[in-house]
């Protein structure tokens, strides 16, 4: 079993809930009368996704695309990879790609390009949390949760090596200090 980190909360579950009820009224309005469907790129999207979803109300269609450049424990971007094989049928309909984080911007921008390439549709973003600071590609999410500084963040679907996805709120780990499981 891998060891705990102290974890240090950064934004609350009150705080999220409060943010993507936010969130979905905005997008609501904007696509009241438009064919919507959200791509959320996974893992890390899966309960700002699901969150979003349900607060939506408008109809609309999901689908998926894995992406990734943190693979394991990395804590620094590497080569990203990405599988675009199960995306649903966009003809016709308004795009908003759904990610947990945007750190460089080149998960995003890769996909905007790639995902407008191939339905020749406006892509929008919406993020739950942007490190700004470290964005060095020519991306602004359409939609933001929140804006935070360059600390490595896990919980509500962030992980590190696969763990912490679970916790409800986003935690910042001190890697210094372990705790027993």
């Amino acid at each position: 079993m891998l060891p705990k980190h102290s974890l240090r909360i950064l934004i609350s579950e009150q705080e999220i809930q409060a943010c993507i009820k936010r969130l979905a009224l905005e997008i609501s309005e904007q696509y009241r009368d438009c064919p919507l469907t959200l791509l959320g790129v996974m893992t890390g999207s899966l309960f700002f996704l699901t969150d979003l979803m349900r607060q939506l109300t408008i109809p609309h269609q999901v689908g998926v695309i894995q992406a990734s450049s943190y693979p394991g424990n990395a804590t620094t971007p590497e080569k990203l990879r990405v599988n675009l094989d199960y995306l649903p049928d966009l003809t016709g309909r308004s795009v908003l790609l759904i990610d947990d984080i945007l750190d460089t911007g080149q998960t995003l921008d890769f996909l905007k390009k790639e995902i407008s390439s191939r339905c020749h549709n406006e892509i929008q973003t919406a993020v739950l949390l942007w490190k700004k600071s470290r964005t060095v590609k020519d991306v602004t999410p359409d939609y933001l949760g929140f804006e935070i500084e360059d600390e490595f963040v896990v919980g509500y679907g962030l992980d590190y090596a696969d763990d912490y996805r679970h916790l409800s709120a986003i935690h910042v780990p001190d890697f210094s200090v372990k705790k027993l499981p």
